[in-house]
């Protein structure tokens, strides 16, 4: 089960029971509900390091890797809670536990944001 998954940050995760309003299925590695925190919605993968699948009702680590880390670092600390969301459906809830390679993934992210803004317009002369 050990695979080298991207790893911002890790978090315990409970996933809510179905008959609580959780999934209705397991989730697997790579699964990407919303990481909902400080009133906003943002795309996170999810990666479990210790098991092959997750079922509604179980508690389990979890690796995040965020599609924008460059927003995150300094905002998502040890303690932080959080939900998990399907839309605007709560399917599970949470709190980071340690804060992984969020630094790095933010820092590649803003290199690659200032190189994209330095880059010239498509099909258009450099001046």
């Amino acid at each position: 089960m050990a695979k080298d998954w991207p790893r911002d940050i890790e978090a315990e995760v409970t996933f809510l029971p179905t008959d609580a309003g959780g999934r209705r299925g397991p989730a697997f590695s790579g699964y990407r509900p919303q990481f909902f925190y400080d009133g906003r919605d943002w795309d996170a993968l999810q990666f479990y390091p210790d098991v092959e699948q997750v079922k509604p009702g179980d508690t389990v680590r979890v690796h995040f890797a965020f599609l924008s880390p460059q927003y995150h670092a300094g905002k998502v600390v040890p303690g932080k809670i959080f939900l998990v969301r399907e839309g605007q459906r709560v399917v599970g809830y949470g709190c980071v536990t340690k804060i992984l390679d969020l630094e790095e993934s933010a820092q590649r992210a803003r290199e690659r944001e200032e190189t994209k803004a330095n880059r010239p317009a498509s099909g258009l002369p450099s001046l």
